[in-house]
């Protein structure tokens, strides 16, 4: 008879997913071993195996997950307009520095059938973004209006590099500044 699966298995895998994110972020995915995700978990390689079958299933469970929270946080906040949207990405990126470190580096290095539905998570970001600032700028297409979008994305990916919680700008305020820096360059456009 097969085994059950266990009462806390989403917490299990939800613990092994941020663990393993912190290790292939600091490690780097293609230098990183099952091995050395497990240890990083404090777990033994065959629990880990258990989860996953490989790493790069991990890391499309990784990516898969913090994408998917991405789009429905976006998408919740999206109505409100460009400010609650860049606050609320913001907000999901807080504790997901390894996960968005990965998304921006390691995602290429998935098979290009696990990139697919990664891939069209980051358009709908993309498209919910550049809705936002068409919202303020109707007359922005094409070119220019995708250029204005990635810069916008620009301004809070890196976000992470280089802000410290608990100096300089809460992630609140830089939220608001970011959002009128991007309204106050679209309209400058």
């Amino acid at each position: 008879m097969p085994r059950g699966i266990a009462r806390d298995h989403d917490e299990k895998r939800a613990a092994l997913r941020k663990g393993a994110a912190a290790y292939f972020a600091e490690h780097g995915f293609d230098r990183a071993s099952m091995a050395g995700a497990a240890r990083h978990c404090g777990v033994s390689k065959a629990l880990l195996y258990h989860y996953y079958d490989s790493k790069e299933s991990l890391l499309f469970d990784i990516l898969d997950t913090h994408l998917a929270e991405l789009v429905e946080v976006a998408e919740n906040a999206a109505p409100g307009g460009l400010e609650p949207l860049i606050g609320a990405l913001l907000d999901a990126y807080a504790d997901a520095d390894a996960e968005h470190k990965l998304q921006l580096t390691a995602l290429r290095l998935l098979p290009e059938g696990q990139q697919a539905p990664l891939v069209a998570a980051q358009r709908r970001l993309v498209e919910l973004m550049s809705a936002a600032l068409g919202a303020l700028r109707p007359d922005l297409s094409g070119d220019t209006l995708r250029a204005a979008t990635m810069t916008a994305f620009g301004i809070l990916n890196w976000f992470y590099m280089w802000h410290r919680p608990g100096k300089g700008l809460s992630r609140r305020d830089y939220a608001a500044l970011a959002a009128r820096f991007v309204a106050g360059g679209v309209a400058a456009l």
